[in-house]
């Protein structure tokens, strides 16, 4: 169990915070409550809390998109054992969704042979957070409810350790009946933590004005796309919800497979063949392009053999070390390729002032992404 920093319980005044909606500005200010600055870490792991509802878990988060398909061909009985591998290695939080293919079934097998074959304390380190992204229906309490029994039973867990929602369109309101029916399902026992997923400032505000409490808030997040720290880390900071990121080496673009390639010329580069390879190349186009892209690659591998780690070891912990991050999500292609020394490298690294200064160096020549495609989770909800 990572080991408890005590830091003081205070009373934290918020300041209104600004929020530019399409709408106008909106100036919104949190009630005053009590706001407890506790953290659980031993450099693997974090505490997500909020209140009295609390999860550690492993601050890199082992992300199963890849099981949705575009990757390669799944093949449970390898992925499973690739799975027990990442959390005999200590890297035992995993990421899902019920939109992902059969990644809640695989992690339901996969929990059964910790059960069968490791020892209860073991068990005790294991953690499965799953997003739930409901159609645009009524949230009345039934269709909640039934929903994440779905999820628990592929899952087979009696609770969920975190259900990350996910919302589509925000000028339905649903979304805070749908938190409010996930927060009495909590109460119950069948969630213990609630969290978000893709949710802009705003919305994140109006939802802990409405006192729900969300530990986390999942989010694409990358040394290329840092537009969580615009906004959304400042109200993360004020009220203790944490940031879990995706994308953070951009589906393999943040690697030494692209450095020095250009993809303008046939064959003269990796195939962008996967499904995270074409959506991150799109966010490298919306930053500042390929060439920018490779000069930002030959800044993180200066870095990267300077310590003696790889490029996507830098990516990761330069989003590890930004405020309000509890985790960042490597995506895991199970029983394809793994990355756990790359993983295990990132707890040991400490970029200095030099490398932090040559990266922002860089950084500053590439689009501001929060203008180009708005606040967290925007890109999901543009027509």
């Amino acid at each position: 169990m990572a080991e408890l920093l005590n830091c003081s319980v205070s009373q934290f005044t918020f300041n209104p915070i600004e929020i530019k909606t399409k709408r106008g500005t909106q100036v919104r200010k949190l009630s005053s409550r009590p706001f407890q600055c506790v953290l659980t870490e031993d450099n693997r792991t974090v505490l997500v809390k909020n209140g009295k509802d609390s999860l550690d878990i492993c601050r890199i988060v082992n992300g199963m998109w890849q099981t949705s398909g575009g990757w390669g061909r799944i093949v449970p009985d390898d992925a499973v054992d690739a799975m027990l591998r990442y959390a005999d290695a200590g890297f035992t939080t995993f990421d899902m969704a019920d939109i992902y293919g059969p990644a809640e079934d695989l992690y339901g097998i996969f929990i059964n042979r910790v059960r069968r074959e490791r020892p209860p304390e073991f068990l005790d380190k294991v953690r499965g957070l799953t997003k739930w992204v409901p159609p645009p229906v009524k949230m009345t309490s039934k269709f909640v409810g039934e929903s994440i029994n779905v999820s628990r039973k592929r899952m087979d867990v009696a609770a969920l350790d975190m259900l990350q929602f996910h919302w589509w369109d925000y000028s339905n309101p649903g979304y805070l009946d749908a938190l409010k029916h996930l927060t009495d399902l909590k109460e119950e026992g069948k969630i213990k933590t609630v969290a978000l997923t893709n949710f802009d400032t705003e919305r994140l505000q109006i939802i802990l004005e409405n006192e729900i409490p969300v530990v986390s808030n999942q989010v694409q997040h990358s040394i290329v796309d840092m537009r969580p720290q615009q906004k959304m880390a400042e109200l993360c900071q004020l009220t203790g919800v944490k940031l879990i990121t995706y994308g953070t080496v951009m589906g393999g673009l943040l690697s030494e497979k692209f450095l020095d390639t250009n993809i303008a010329i046939p064959f003269s580069a990796p195939p962008l063949n996967t499904p995270s390879l074409q959506k991150y190349k799109r966010m490298v186009d919306a930053w500042g392009g390929w060439s920018l892209f490779q000069t930002l690659l030959r800044t993180l591998k200066t870095v990267a053999t300077k310590h003696g780690v790889s490029i996507p070891t830098v990516a990761v912990k330069y989003i590890l070390d930004q405020p309000a991050v509890a985790g960042s999500m490597v995506g895991v292609r199970l029983g394809l390729s793994e990355h756990i020394n790359d993983s295990n490298a990132v707890f040991s690294l400490v970029l200095d002032e030099d490398d932090v200064n040559s990266i922002q160096e860089v950084l500053k020549k590439g689009k501001d992404l929060l203008r180009v495609i708005g606040d967290c989770g925007d890109e999901y909800r543009r027509a």
